[in-house]
Order: C-alpha cells, then structure tokens, then sequence
C-alpha cells in the first residue's frame, strides 16, 4: 500500500513538472508567434516603399524608453518594426522653399501604355518632382499617395509608390475593373516638410498636452499630465500596475494625487514651426495637392475574353509612351523587377471599390444592406468595441441602423462613452469603450480610464464573444516606441484571449486618412498615421486576427479624406466586420 502511495506521489510530482515546462514553453510560444516573420523586406501599408538598407536603429531617448526592461525578442522585434518604419530622408542642408518640392511643377507619365489593358494587369507610372523654379529634384523623401479610379463606375484602389531617392518615383496599379480608369497622384508633404515632423516627433512629443482636475471638497487643481514630465517637480504615478502603461500628472500642492476627477486634453502648442519651416506646409501649395500628367491620365481596361478578340484582331501594340521619360530617370527604374511589385506575403492591394461597394481580393464579403440582416448575425453574440472614435463610430452606425438594437442609457459624456445597446428580443449586447491614455477626448473620467489589455484579460470569450479594436489616432505625436509598447500589451491579450477560448473572434481596425491642414499636419499628419499603420499590421500578422482596411478603403475611395469617414466607408467597413463574424458558408 505504501508502496503504491509513494509510486502515485511520484507520478503527481512529474506531472506537475511537466505542465510547468509545457506552459512555458506555450507561452513563450504564443507571446513571440510573429517574430519569424519579421526579418524580411518591408513595403509599408500606403504603398510607400522602405528601402531595405535601413540599418543602425536608434531609439528615441523619451519617457527612457531606450532604457525599457525588452526580451532580446522583443527588442529584435521592435528594431524591426522601427525599421521598417524608418522614412529615407536625404541628408542635404537646409533647402530654402523654393528648392522644396512643387507639385505644379512635377508631373507623371504612364509608362506601359497601351490600346487597351485586360483586367488584372499592372500598370506603371513614372512620377518626376521639380521644385518651385521649375528645376528636377536629384533626391527623394517626398510622401506620396496615388490610386486609379473611374468616378461613373464608383470605382478606386491604391498603388504603390517606390522612391529612388532621385527625383524620381514609380508607380505600380493592379488593373482591377473594365471600363476607363483614370490616375490620380498626390503630393502629401514633401521631404522638406517630412523633416520637419520627423524633428517633431523627436523632440516635441508632448506638443499635445494634457491635464487632469484634482478635487477634495471645496479645493480643486488642475495639473498638467503625459507619458512623462520633464523637470524635477514632485510627480503623481498612475502607472497602470498590470500592462506597466506609464502615465504621470504633476502633483497638486494641496491635494493628495488620489483626488484625481478625470483626464482630458490640455491642448495645442503654438508657435512650433519657424517662418521657413511654415512654408512648407501650405494649403492649396504643397499639402495633399495633386501631380499633373505630362501625357494621358486615363487607360482603358477590357475583360479577359475581349482581350483575346482584340489580340486575335491586331489592336493590342504597345504605344512607347513613356520612352523619352525612361531615358530621363534611367532605364534601370523602367525595368519592373520582382520586389517592387511584391507585396510579401500578403495581396497589395487588399481590395478595391466597385460600385461604391469595397471588394477585397482574398475574402468573400457579404452586404448588410437590410437591418434584419445584421441582427441575425449578432443574434446571441456579446460585441465589444473598445478604441478612438473611429470605432465608436461603428457603435453609432450600428444603433442608427438597427432598430431592435436599444441605446441603454449610462449617463456617459456624449462621444466618450462607456456605450451600452441591447437588443433583448435577439440577446444581443453592444459596447463600446474609449482606450486608456493618451486619448485627446474632452474629459474622461478617471474611474473609466481603462486599457484595452486589461479589458481583454476580463473577457472570458467564446463563439458568441466578437471583439473589434481601433487603437491609432491619439498616438500620432509621440515616437514609434510608445505605441509599439501599447500594442504589444494589447497583442499578449489577445493571443491569451484566443489561447483560452480560440472560437472568438478578434477583428483589428486600421487607421485611415484624414483631411489635412497646416496646423493639422503637424500632430495628425498621414504621414505620422502610415508609420502607425505600418506597425500595427506587422506586430498582428500571423496572431489570428482579422483586419478591416480603413486605410486602404479611405485611399482609393472618391469621397475626401476625413479623420471620421462618411457613413458609406463606414459601412463598408462594417459589412467587411460582420462578415468576418458571419462569413458565407463554402
């Protein structure tokens, strides 16, 4: 007997050993899945190309983040992923405005013209910019955006856009649709005015400021909160204690620091940009103004069977319409070679808009043009929306569209939230919770500032748990680490998630492009919202997540750019989301 008793503690102990090392082993597993994938060539997510030769990461010296206590994972990821971001600027002295670049002045020419193109064919346009007295450029740097479109047929996707650093930029469409497509080319900043934010982001990451109200009975300070504060004045922590997220307010002098009422934006600073450095960002001069075509802007593209009739007929020769350019830019950027019209592992572009109706090219997606349709979708189905206000705007769709959703009432400022909807006919629940700081809303109370880590960690999940994430906007200021740090958090909650319960579903929402002004620029710039966007694809990729593409949806789509989409991109991306949760049987 005792021999038996000693056999099964024996056992007990070994047991227990090994499911120790089995944990770690999958923790470690889960919380690196992506890292394999993360060594290769980059081409960022606006069709900007990033030149592999990037090398000698430094790191911003803000908040210590340098200083951070990484993994030689973590750290091997988040030099990547700075990498990948990093923007080639050429190092040249300060240019006077006249030497920066001219949108008026630049021009672009299709390259591969033709009678007529079939669909799903490439389509190659040469770009050279000249500065503001008519003379070629010899570098690069600039931000472009370019797409095709067919305004009759509602009709858009992006392109590609690859600088060589000389003047001169190529251009590369998928030909996704028949009919007649036009090109259209943008000069977003130049890379006079990319060096001005990039020294923005570097040494005033807290020009967007922030405050707290601390209250005790009749006693009441306001005092100025970040990531960190300079200076050596006392200081209260609100560091989360469970995602390590720092956030401090300096200490009011009367009050203890957990008074704290709410958190809302401070403001604004003024006056950061030099007399010549405003030049570079005008309206109507050189912010998102469009480049010219020196020839056509227009192809015409046929179906595969019409392609054949022509051929069989002789119409289908080649027009050297872009010879003369080649000669100018060198012949070695009119050869196509394999990785600029790559996209890696992934299908560039995502998708494209027909009809007014965005169609992703690896992905069925459904219409929910009926309010019946979205409530048998959701029907005993928990959705959590937790974000900016670019996913409130979901909730706010969702709850317009649907009657039987009911907005329940919580007494939260209007655009803040917490949001509740039930749908007590279907049993379904609806919320919507803003992330935790930095967030510029007008005031939040401090017993609501949560973290979407954390909100994840509290969600036990399953196949009637659907939950969607708009983290990006708020972050555009400060340097790359401190949103690698939130997404990081963010991710390890959700592969946990997905670990305990893998029917759940988890739908990621980029960011997208906005309207742009000369103050606007300087703290939501597109350019700032690419680099987040490009971090963010690469940190989820291959964690099981799905993607709704609001960037590449603003970018081809004919409507102006707007930090809050209008209502029909909105529900695309909505139709894209459920989808996902209710995909087509096959």
């Amino acid at each position: 007997m005792w021999t038996t008793f000693f056999k099964l503690r024996v056992f007990c102990c070994l047991f227990a050993v090994l499911m120790v090392v089995a944990l770690v082993v999958n923790v470690t597993q889960v919380e690196y899945l992506d890292h394999e994938t993360l060594s290769g060539t980059f081409i960022d997510s606006s069709g900007q190309f990033v030149s592999p030769q990037a090398t000698g990461i430094s790191r911003n010296p803000y908040c210590g983040y340098e200083h951070q206590a990484l993994s030689s994972q973590e750290r091997l990821e988040e030099d990547a992923l700075l990498a990948a971001s990093k923007w080639q600027v050429p190092d040249v002295d300060l240019v006077p405005f006249v030497k920066s670049t001219d949108p008026s002045s630049s021009y672009f020419v299709i390259l591969n013209s033709a009678a007529f193109f079939k669909v799903g064919s490439q389509l190659e346009v040469l770009v050279h910019v000249h500065d503001f007295e008519g003379k070629p450029k010899k570098y690069g740097g600039d931000y472009l955006q370019a797409r095709i479109h067919s305004p009759k047929l509602q009709a858009g996707a992006m392109g590609r856009v690859v600088d060589y650093q000389n003047g001169f930029y190529k251009v590369f469409f998928t030909l996704l649709w028949p009919g007649r497509v036009r090109v259209s080319i943008s000069l977003v900043h130049p890379s006079e005015g990319i060096r001005v934010l990039q020294y923005l982001q570097e040494a005033k990451p807290d020009r967007v400021y922030f405050k707290s109200l601390f209250r005790s009975g009749r006693i009441s300070e306001t005092m100025k909160c970040n990531v960190c504060l300079p200076g050596s004045l006392p200081l209260c922590n609100f560091t989360d204690l469970y995602t390590g997220e720092p956030w401090f307010c300096f200490k009011p002098k009367k009050l203890p620091c957990s008074s704290r009422i709410n958190h809302f934006k401070g403001g604004y600073m003024k006056g950061l940009l030099t007399a010549a450095d405003s030049a570079f960002f005008q309206s109507g001069v050189n912010i998102k103004m469009p480049i010219n075509s020196s020839g056509p802007d227009w192809v015409t593209v046929i179906s595969r069977r019409m392609k054949e009739y022509g051929e069989s007929l002789g119409f289908l020769q080649a027009k050297p319409t872009g010879s003369i350019a080649c000669k100018l830019a060198g012949q070695q950027i009119c050869e196509t070679d394999d990785l600029e019209v790559s996209q890696g592992s992934g299908t560039f572009p995502s998708g494209y808009f027909y009809k007014d109706q965005w169609r992703p090219r690896r992905f069925k997606m459904r219409r929910f043009d009926d309010p019946d349709n979205i409530t048998e979708c959701l029907q005993r189905k928990m959705v959590y929306l937790f974000g900016d206000s670019t996913i409130r705007q979901w909730f706010e769709y969702l709850t317009m569209f649907v009657p039987d959703l009911v907005e329940f009432n919580l007494g939260s400022p209007k655009n803040v939230g917490p949001f509740l909807a039930v749908d007590q006919k279907h049993n379904i629940l609806l919320k919507y919770r803003c992330h935790g700081p930095p967030i510029r809303f007008t005031s939040v109370f401090s017993n609501e500032l949560h973290y979407v880590a954390n909100e994840l960690n509290g969600i036990v999940g399953g196949k009637n748990t659907v939950v969607a994430i708009a983290v990006w906007s708020h972050f555009s200021t400060f340097p790359l680490e401190v949103y690698i740090r939130r997404l990081r958090n963010i991710r390890r909650a959700v592969v946990q998630l997905l670990d305990r319960s893998p029917k759940t579903v988890v739908v990621i929402r980029t960011g997208n492009a906005q309207e742009l002004g000369p103050e606007v620029s300087l703290f939501n710039s597109d350019w700032y919202n690419f680099q987040l966007d490009t971090v963010l694809r690469r940190m989820f990729s291959g964690v099981g997540v799905y993607l709704v593409d609001a960037w590449e949806m603003t970018l081809a789509h004919h409507l102006p750019h707007k930090l809050h989409p209008d209502e029909v991109i909105v529900k695309n991306q909505l139709d894209m989301f459920l989808s996902y949760v209710c995909p087509l049987e096959t």
